[in-house]
C-alpha cells in the first residue's frame, strides 16, 4: 500500500513519530492514554463504590462482586492477547512503510477477538456458579457474585472489542480518539450506575448492566472510527480471514501480556482462597478494596507505556535507535516518579483510599492494615512495568513472556502458600507475599532489560520480525 494513497495522512502521521521532540510526543500520546486508563478504572471502581454503599448488604455485595475478579481478568487477558500483541507489530510495520501488512494485522486481530468472545461467553456463563465457589464464595456472597457475573459475561464481546482494538487507535498516534473511547463509556457508566442500582432497585445486577451498556457504546465508537475516513489503518472485510503468518507473530508477542493478566486471575484465586481460609469474608472484602486501589497505580503506568509504545515501536522499525533510547529513558523516569509518589501516599493515608469503597467501619479498618503490607513494594512497579512493556514495544516476545511469568508464577503464587507456613500470623503472611515478589521481580526485570537493550537495538527490527 502506498503511503501517499490517503492524501498524505499516513505520511504525516509517520513523520510525527519519526521526528520532533520525544518529550512533546510522549506527552501528546501518554497524557490521553493515562487519562483513558484512569477513566477506564471507573468502569469497575464506580461499580464497587456504589455497591459497597448499598444499605445493609453493601459489604457482602462488595465481597461477592470482588470474587468475579478472576473471570474479569481472564476476559481482559484474552482481549490484550490480541491488542497488546497486534498493536506493536502494526506500529513496526508502519515504521517499515508497510501499511498493507499493518491493516492485515488489524483485521486478523479483530476476527480473532470475535471468535474468542463467543467461546468465553458460553464457557463462563455456564460455569460461573461453580467457578465462584472455587474462588471462595460463601453462601452469603455467592448470590451477589453470580448475579453480577452472568450479566457482565453476556456483554463480554463489547469488553473484548474495547480493550482489544483500542490499542490499534493509540498505536497510530490518535491518542485523543483512544481516550474518548473510555471517556464516553465511563460517563455513561457513572450516570447509569446509581439509576439502575438505587432508583430501579436492581442492586448488583444494575451495576453489571450499566457496565455492559457503557462498554457497548465504546465498542461502537471504536468500530466507527476504524472503518471511517480519519483512521490511517482501516478495518476491512477482506482482512478478517485469519492468516497464520499474520496472526501468529501477534499472538507470540501478546502472549506475555496474556500471561501477566491471566496469572492475575490465578493470583486472585490464590489470594481469595487463602484469605477466605485464614481471615473469612472480611479479609476477602479487604482484598477487593486493595485490588481496586492497586489499579490506581498500575493502570496509569500502563497508560504512560501505551503512550511510549508507538514511539519506541515506530522508530525501532525505522532504525532510529537514538530516538528509541530517548523515548525509553524518558518513559522510565516518568513511571518511577509516579509509582514512588503513589507509594508514599498509600503508606501515609491508606484509610482514605479504603474509605472510598465502603462505609463499613470494620472493613475500612481491616483494609487499612492490610493495604500497608500489600502495597509496601508498589514503588517497584514503575521499574517492572516500564521495562516489561518496552520489551514488547521492541518485539521481544520470548524474554517478555519469561519475565511475565517471573513475578506471579515463579515468585508470588508460591509465596502466598509458603509464607503462611513460616509465619505465625497467617493473614499477614499472605499479604506479605506481594511486596516481596514485587521487589525481587522488578530487580531482575530491570537488570535484564538494561543489559539487553543495546544488543536489541543493534540487531534491529528486521531481525525481530523474522
Amino acid at each position: 500500500m502506498n503511503l501517499k494513497s490517503r492524501g498524505g495522512t499516513t505520511e504525516n502521521q509517520s513523520q510525527d513519530m519519526g521526528s520532533g521532540s520525544i518529550g512533546k510526543l510522549l506527552a501528546q500520546l501518554a497524557v490521553p492514554a493515562v487519562v483513558a486508563q484512569i477513566i477506564n478504572l471507573l468502569y469497575n471502581i464506580v461499580d464497587r463504590i456504589y455497591i459497597g454503599h448499598i444499605p445493609e448488604i453493601g459489604a457482602s455485595a462488595l465481597t461477592g462482586v470482588g470474587l468475579f475478579m478472576p473471570i474479569l481478568m481472564l476476559i481482559n487477558a484474552f482481549a490484550m492477547l490480541c491488542g497488546s500483541g497486534g498493536a506493536p507489530r502494526a506500529a513496526i510495520a508502519m515504521g517499515q512503510k508497510d501499511n498493507e501488512t499493518a491493516e492485515k494485522i488489524v483485521g486478523n486481530c479483530f476476527a480473532l477477538l470475535i471468535a474468542i468472545a463467543v467461546v468465553l461467553t458460553a464457557v463462563f456463563y455456564v460455569g460461573a456458579p461453580g467457578l465462584l465457589r472455587l474462588f471462595g464464595a460463601s453462601d452469603v456472597t455467592l448470590p451477589y457474585a453470580v448475579s453480577y457475573a452472568r450479566i457482565y459475561i453476556l456483554g463480554s464481546v463489547f469488553v473484548l472489542i474495547v480493550m482489544g482494538m483500542n490499542p490499534f487507535i493509540t498505536t497510530q498516534g490518535f491518542a485523543k480518539i483512544s481516550m474518548m473511547t473510555t471517556v464516553i463509556g465511563a460517563v455513561i457508566n457513572i450516570i447509569l450506575d446509581p439509576i439502575f442500582i438505587f432508583v430501579f432497585g436492581m442492586g448488583v445486577q444494575g451495576a453489571a448492566l450499566a457496565t455492559v451498556l457503557s462498554q457497548a457504546v465504546g465498542a461502537v465508537w471504536i468500530l466507527r472510527f476504524l472503518t471511517g475516513s480519519q483512521t490511517t489503518l482501516h478495518l476491512r472485510k477482506r482482512n478478517l480471514k485469519l492468516i497464520p503468518g499474520i496472526i501468529g507473530p501477534c499472538l507470540a508477542l501478546g502472549v506475555s501480556t496474556f500471561v501477566m493478566l491471566s496469572t492475575e486471575s490465578l493470583l486472585s484465586i490464590s489470594f481469595t482462597s487463602s484469605l477466605s481460609r485464614y481471615g473469612g469474608d472480611l479479609a476477602v472484602g479487604a482484598m477487593t478494596i486493595i485490588n481496586s486501589v492497586s489499579q490506581l497505580v498500575s493502570m496509569p503506568v500502563q497508560g504512560i507505556c501505551q503512550g511510549g509504545q508507538p514511539i519506541i515501536s515506530y522508530n525501532f522499525g525505522a532504525g532510529k535507535t537514538e530516538r528509541v533510547k530517548k523515548a525509553f529513558y524518558l518513559q522510565f523516569r516518568v513511571c518511577i516518579t509516579f509509582t514512588i509518589l503513589f507509594w508514599a501516599a498509600l503508606m501515609l493515608a491508606p484509610q482514605i483510599f479504603a474509605g472510598i469503597f465502603t462505609g463499613d467501619a470494620e472493613l475500612v479498618s481491616y483494609a487499612t492494615w492490610a493495604m500497608r503490607i500489600y502495597m509496601a513494594g508498589i514503588f517497584s512497579n514503575g521499574f517492572q512495568m516500564c521495562c516489561q512493556q518496552s520489551f514488547m514495544a521492541l518485539g521481544q516476545a520470548k524474554i517478555s513472556l519469561l519475565l511475565a511469568c517471573l513475578r506471579k508464577l515463579i515468585l508470588l503464587i508460591p509465596l502466598i502458600f509458603i509464607l503462611p507456613m513460616l509465619l505465625q500470623d497467617k493473614v499477614f503472611a499472605v499479604f506479605l507475599a506481594e511486596p516481596v515478589s514485587d521487589i525481587l521481580a522488578a530487580t531482575v526485570t530491570t537488570t535484564v532489560f538494561m543489559t539487553r537493550f543495546n544488543k536489541i537495538l543493534r540487531q534491529g527490527a528486521a531481525r525481530v520480525a523474522e
